[in-house]
């Protein structure tokens, strides 16, 4: 079961950049593993760090780049990314998500998402929130000259208020919001109906026994 997300509050970080792809948000050498820890370290790793990573490489001998946002100490605490259009396109990695929550972010704001990247962001428990170019422009203005450094994100009443006061009202799907409230997964949703689903296999068994292994009792 996912951690449910009803408010997300933190420090947010600006990646003013447009068509950032998933090969960027987690390079293809550090997708070895199904497993969904450990990816965070190699959040943007060739954008964070000089030199080139690989899987297992101390990062205590990579040289971080000190002209990423990220690695700017102001933002090292970052919950949220404030980025451009297209976040997200590329592949359908879903290794991308896990490094974003690996990393600390809960949610991502855009003008727009890839499709296959959205969803996947909400079957990982990552908010994307979807608002105006013009309304992004406002936050990264104020991020820059620094009037707002955090944000507060209700997903219940879909907005999205900075340090000023100033608030944001975003759209999402009823059914994958509803989802996020109650931090339920696909295999989360299916349990739901377990029991009816129960009782659709015993219908089954009862009628067509052959499919389960069961002969006919009077066969031809």
């Amino acid at each position: 079961m996912m951690t449910p997300v009803s408010i997300v509050e933190g420090v947010v970080a600006p990646l003013d950049r447009a068509d950032v792809d998933t090969d960027a948000i987690i390079p293809k050498q550090f997708m070895a593993s199904i497993e969904r820890a450990g990816y965070g370290m190699y959040l943007f790793d060739s954008w964070r760090y000089l030199d080139p990573g690989y899987p297992g490489k101390p990062l205590a001998e990579r040289t971080p780049n000190p002209e990423f946002v990220l690695n700017l100490h102001r933002y090292r605490e970052a919950s949220i990314l404030l980025t451009r259009a297209n976040f997200g396109c590329g592949s359908s990695r879903e290794h991308a998500l896990w490094a974003l929550t690996g990393f600390g972010i809960r949610a991502v704001l855009a003008p727009s998402f890839a499709d296959i990247f959205r969803g996947n962001c909400f079957k990982n428990g990552v908010l994307p929130v979807e608002l105006p170019g013009i309304a992004i422009d406002r936050l990264f203005d104020g991020v820059h000259q620094g009037a707002i450094r955090r944000l507060r994100i209700d997903l219940a009443e879909q907005n999205v208020i900075t340090d000023t006061g100033e608030a944001f009202r975003f759209e999402v799907d009823p059914v994958r919001k509803q989802r996020l409230l109650e931090g339920l997964d696909d295999i989360d949703v299916t349990l739901k109906s377990i029991a009816r689903i129960a009782a659709y296999e015993q219908r089954r068994a009862a009628q067509e026994p052959w499919l389960f292994g069961t002969p006919p009792e009077n066969p031809r």
